[in-house]
């Protein structure tokens, strides 16, 4: 399996989960999920997708300053509805990282480590995601913006070629470039794309 090279060079998440600690999934709870990981589950990288895991990561730090997040015990708020534009796409990063599933969600163990009703559309919120510590009941809001990191110019052009077929071998292959290109400026970018209050 061949992928750009930066992918690996996002730090991976770090978590605890109780639930695969409990089951024996991994020693002591301890999982990593890396961007990769995430490419993976949505079957692509975009701006969106690196925009969720951004939101994620850096959500999960103001959460949880001392201590690894614990997964499984945050509730997702999402201000759009579920088929809004990217707002699935977004979700389903959000949920796979933070362990947190709608209605269909895992149930527990005897009223132990459920994961059902912890994601949450068209929530009345003032900014695109909101985050919850169930223990704690603490709060933070989240919005994404990479309207910093513009597309090179000729990627909008060859998209179209792309979509329509009209596009060579070496178009293809530049426009490909040029997409990954612009999520690796997103995810090692020094400025903040996310808005935290």
């Amino acid at each position: 399996m061949k992928y750009p090279h930066f992918y690996t060079q996002i730090p991976p998440i770090e978590l605890y989960d109780p639930l695969s600690e409990f089951l024996g999934a991994f020693e002591e709870g301890h999982l990593s999920i890396s961007y990769l990981d995430c490419v993976k589950l949505a079957g692509h990288s975009c701006p969106t997708v690196a925009g969720a895991y951004l939101m994620a990561r850096e959500g999960l730090k103001a959460l949880y300053p001392d201590t690894l997040p614990e997964r499984g015990s945050i509730k997702i708020e999402m201000q759009a509805q579920r088929t809004e534009k990217t707002t699935g796409v977004v979700a389903t990063i959000l949920s796979f990282i933070l362990g947190a599933g709608d209605t269909g969600g895992f149930k527990g163990l005897q009223g132990n480590f459920s994961r059902d009703n912890l994601l949450f559309f068209d929530s009345d919120i003032p900014t695109e995601v909101t985050l919850t510590r169930l223990d704690t009941e603490e709060s933070i809001r989240l919005t994404y913006n990479p309207s910093s990191i513009k597309p090179d110019a000729n990627m909008v052009p060859l998209m179209g070629k792309c979509l329509n077929n009209s596009a060579s071998k070496e178009e293809k292959e530049n426009f490909r470039k040029l997409w990954q290109e612009r999520i690796e400026k997103i995810l090692l970018s020094e400025e903040s794309l996310i808005t935290i209050s």
